[in-house]
């Protein structure tokens, strides 16, 4: 039961910081900034799973996936549209900290949450694959990101 209650609160949790903490104005690009994340989880999420690394004993979807649809197309993307958004444009090492700090927020949770619950089960895997694995799609989404900004403003 608690397992359900975790996924409901993550989506609570992740909609309302969607809704207050992205500005009208900034609206489409935190939409694309969610769905270029979505694109990258989206085949990672299911090797972790298929390949028995990591398996979500409860999870949405059950019959659908063996991944976790609330991390992989939810919480995380909207984590990186936020990433994306407030993330330092004018200092690297502040940027590199930011994201830091990120990482091990969101890799904190998840170690918690697979010793303490059955929401994630790590079974060829261990934190600090997370962790990288995390810093790395964050990098990736946001330079996407840039790319993608970059473009359109040049129209």
């Amino acid at each position: 039961m608690i397992e359900i209650i975790i996924l409901l609160s993550s989506w609570i949790i992740g909609i309302l910081l969607f809704c207050f903490l992205v500005p009208v104005s900034k609206l489409r690009l935190a939409i694309i900034g969610f769905l270029i994340m979505q694109t990258i989880t989206w085949p990672l999420g299911f090797l972790v799973s298929e390949f028995n690394l990591i398996s979500y004993p409860v999870r949405l979807f059950d019959d659908a996936a063996r991944t976790s649809f609330t991390f992989e197309y939810f919480a995380f993307p909207i984590v990186s549209a936020l990433y994306n958004l407030y993330h330092p444009r004018k200092s690297k090492l502040r940027g590199l900290l930011f994201t830091s700090i990120i990482v091990s927020l969101l890799t904190g949770i998840e170690v918690i949450l697979e010793r303490y619950t059955d929401t994630i089960e790590y079974i060829n895997w261990r934190w600090y694959w997370s962790s990288i694995s995390m810093f790395i799609t964050l990098y990736i989404s946001l330079g996407i990101w840039n790319w993608f900004n970059k473009k359109s403003a040049d129209k």
